[in-house]
Formats: structure tokens, sequence, C-alpha cells
């Protein structure tokens, strides 16, 4: 007779938003941030070269955007997906 441990019982997984739902969330993180980054680091990075300036801008953005404020937006997009489903 085998016992079956309780850690390999897991919850399901929640269903992935839809790819329109994933753009409008990442454009929601992407914009706002690039924004942000331009009016804090736009005057000290003026002078760089295009290519220079984007290099420092995405190695900045990047990881806030997916380290920080994907997960963030994904949470609430499940609770906000959740609490559509109850209404219907």
């Amino acid at each position: 007779m085998s016992v079956m441990s309780t850690d390999s019982i897991t919850a399901p997984a929640p269903a992935a938003p839809s790819a329109h739902r994933r753009a409008l969330l990442t454009w929601l993180a992407v914009y706002p941030t690039i924004t942000a980054a331009f009016v804090l680091l736009g005057p000290y990075l003026g002078h760089l070269p295009l290519p220079l300036r984007t290099l420092v801008m995405t190695a900045l953005v990047v990881p806030v955007v997916s380290y920080a404020l994907m997960p963030l937006l994904l949470k609430a997009e499940r609770k906000f997906a959740r609490r559509q489903g109850r209404r219907k």
C-alpha cells in the first residue's frame, strides 16, 4: 500500500490571461516605467549615443517590469478574473 504525500498534491495552476490581456498588462507595465526612466535619467544620459542610452534604459526597465510590475499586474488580473467569473 502506498501513502500519498501531501507534498505531491498541488492546486491547479491558474489559467493564463489571453494574449490580448497579456499585451495590455505588458503595456501597462512598460509604458509608465519607460516614461519615468526618461524623466528621471534623461538629463543625465542625454549626452550618450542612442545605442548606449537604450542599453542603460533597458538594463533598468526590463528587470523592474519583469520582477516587480508584471507579477503585481498578473496577481491583480487573476483577482479581477475571479470576480468576473463569480458575477456570470
